[in-house]
């Protein structure tokens, strides 16, 4: 696990050498919102995603939006990370909920050709980062892609899926659009994100008022994840977790750049308002419980990581069951021949 300590810390890389911002290529704002209602019959309703928009465009029109990147930032580097270790070029690719370009900026025009940025909120695709990537801005929801089929040879995503209410759907949207051989790489928050925050306000919410509601939103098991992209079609499968952990001055601080990042939460059954009070107990138990000798207090975010291929027949297959030649119990005698072979030379 990365232990990022520091109170609120910040990452910040430095725009990419030589290029000037006139410079920085083809920038467009296309719309492609679905209509109210266009939903699957199957999705739960669990986010009010036009909360979540009016959210997320009131963190890009801050003063500073920057100051509250780093956890993005960090993420968004990450799964730039994973597709620099594809060796291959990427003539076009999509990036899903893409907030300010916290993945695109990271990316160089070597690795990738031209790169089109989804996201729900207009004021985030006007404020995107610096990136020398000729890019195209598309307002659209995550859950319906204005894209048609074979488009993209990636697709990326970060922190951003964990809104969506049909989340089956929104993989296979990104299925969809991708060409065969395809590769998508995401990330999204886990289930243990915050969850000194959750049994604080728990705690804090029961002893004071006689029982609680959720304050936190609810993210998908990592045993699911797997299952998903192998529903919505992907093959060759790779998810991992990790854990990002960054300490506070307290609970109110926390709670403060969770809402300059645009991850406040947007549950339907969420309870609107706290007392004072039981905030204040809540921020007293969180310091009794995690609090540290230097009185900051830690939030830890789990994040899950994800690969998922489109099938092609180039791709390497598993042989038929039952096709192998030598088993198990004779690999040791291989072994053996091998190395009584390399004696022998």
């Amino acid at each position: 696990m990365l232990r990022l300590w520091g109170l609120r810390l910040r990452w910040q890389r430095p725009p990419a050498l030589g290029i000037p911002a006139k410079n920085l290529g083809l920038r467009k704002v296309a719309s492609g919102i679905s209509p109210p209602g266009n939903t699957s019959p199957r999705a739960l309703n669990i986010f009010d995603r036009d909360l979540k928009r009016k959210q997320k465009n009131w963190a890009a029109r801050q003063p500073e939006p920057m100051k509250f990147d780093y956890l993005k930032e960090e993420v968004g580097s990450r799964i730039a990370d994973r597709v620099y270790d594809i060796a291959r070029n990427f003539s076009l690719a999509l990036d899903v909920g893409c907030g300010r370009g916290y993945i695109a900026q990271h990316l160089n025009k070597e690795t990738v050709g031209k790169f089109f940025q989804v996201d729900i909120a207009e004021n985030a695709l006007k404020n995107t980062l610096e990136m020398e990537i000729p890019t195209v801005s598309v307002l659209a929801d995550e859950e319906f892609l204005p894209f048609r089929e074979n488009t993209f040879d990636l697709v990326v995503s970060s922190l951003s899926l964990h809104w969506v209410n049909d989340l089956p759907r929104a993989l296979e949207q990104i299925h969809y659009v991708l060409k065969p051989d395809g590769v998508f790489i995401g990330a999204m928050f886990g289930g243990d994100t915050l969850y000194e925050l959750r049994c604080s306000l728990q705690l804090a919410e029961t002893e004071r008022e006689g029982g609680f509601s959720p304050h936190v939103s609810p993210f998908t098991a990592v045993n699911d994840l797997g299952h998903l992209l192998g529903r919505a079609g992907f093959n060759t499968l790779t998810v991992d977790t990790d854990e990002i952990q960054v300490n506070y001055p307290g609970m109110f601080e926390l709670m403060e750049d969770l809402q300059g990042m645009g991850e406040s939460n947007c549950a339907w059954n969420r309870k609107p308002l706290l007392h004072r009070d039981t905030m204040l107990a809540a921020a007293a138990v969180y310091g009794e419980m995690y609090g540290s000798e230097d009185g900051s207090v830690p939030a830890t975010y789990q994040i899950y990581y994800m690969i998922g291929w489109k099938y092609h027949d180039s791709q390497a297959r598993p042989a038929e069951r039952g096709s192998a030649t030598v088993s198990f119990g004779e690999l040791g005698k291989i072994n053996n021949l091998m190395s009584q072979e390399k004696k022998s030379q």
